[in-house]
């Protein structure tokens, strides 16, 4: 299954999103693979009548905001692509394709009962897309809803939300993706495209000036930016040239300690990040730092509640 088995449509709104079409097929292949390696649906096609036709909705059962639509598409896709069971098929020459419509955007905010696409096929066809199909979309728009909730919590003070590496593995861009959509901003992709050190990296090197150095000769043009635990690592950080600080588990105290001294340089940015909490966001944020890195939106976020329901 490779991206010449996606509508052309599929692939515009995957690179509409910020997607990459030949990835995003890859995961979701995997993730079908998962269910049609021990072979066919059996059940589907034990139960659907041959030729039989179907249109649902994917309904919300609770309030969020919705992520992962273009990835619905490529479920769509595949799917109909590998076909269904023999004695499940329609007469020769029908429409094996599935058809989904999507009734709302990513990054839209969503009521319980809103419908978010119309899904319309072989009714086999459909039946084995299903699960594969609300895995991404309830996983990634539990993503996206939490992000919002911590978004909307800091609104107005000029505090970005940002996410961490500590994302499901081989899922990173997608739930780096619903991190976007729901107004959150990406930290880094992966190892090398920032640099950041922390205390093992310091270890190793002999000092965080050290580190700093090191970095900096190696890889002269990459974001870097310094964990820090105490106010002491940060003068030290900010006199060894450092212009990206995170302040790791500072108390608000700290923190607004810290903001007065990278004041004195210009042009710097401060992430709080450890142990935050969504309670406690507004009161972290009001101490001046730019961003708050969250964890726990890629690595622990419930899934949003969402159904498909036949008409």
């Amino acid at each position: 299954m490779t991206t010449a088995t996606m509508r052309t449509a599929t692939v515009r709104a995957l690179r509409a999103a910020g997607l990459d079409p030949g990835d995003t097929a890859a995961v979701v292949a995997r993730a079908l693979e998962e269910d049609f390696r021990y072979g066919t649906d059996v059940t589907s096609a034990a139960t659907a009548p041959a030729g039989a036709r179907v249109t649902g909705d994917v309904v919300a059962r609770q309030a969020g905001v919705i992520a992962g639509l273009p990835v619905a598409l490529v479920v769509a896709d595949l799917v109909a692509a590998a076909g269904p069971a023999e004695h499940a098929r329609p007469a020769p020459g029908a429409d094996e394709s599935i058809t989904v419509e999507l009734l709302r955007a990513d990054g839209d905010r969503i009521e319980a009962g809103d419908a978010v696409l119309r899904v319309s096929g072989l009714a086999a066809t459909v039946l084995g897309a299903e699960r594969t199909l609300l895995n991404f979309l309830t996983h990634l728009s539990g993503i996206a809803s939490a992000t919002r909730r911590w978004v909307d919590a800091v609104a107005g003070t000029g505090a970005a939300i940002r996410d961490t590496r500590k994302t499901t593995p081989g899922l990173r861009l997608l739930e780096k993706y619903a991190v976007r959509c729901g107004g959150g901003v990406n930290h880094r992709m992966g190892l090398g495209d920032a640099a950041l050190i922390k205390d093992n990296h310091v270890a190793a090197a002999g000092g965080v000036a050290k580190a700093i150095a090191a970095v900096r000769d190696f890889a002269p043009d990459v974001p870097l930016e310094v964990e820090c635990d105490t106010l002491a690592e940060v003068r030290e950080s900010l006199g060894a040239g450092a212009r990206f600080i995170l302040l790791d588990n500072m108390s608000l105290d700290a923190l607004r300690a810290a903001v007065a001294e990278a004041r004195r340089y210009p042009g710097v940015r401060l992430e709080a990040s450890g142990g935050l909490q969504l309670a406690t966001a507004r009161d972290v944020a009001a101490c001046g730092v730019d961003y708050l890195s969250v964890g726990a939106l890629t690595h622990s976020s419930p899934a949003l509640d969402l159904g498909l329901d036949f008409a």
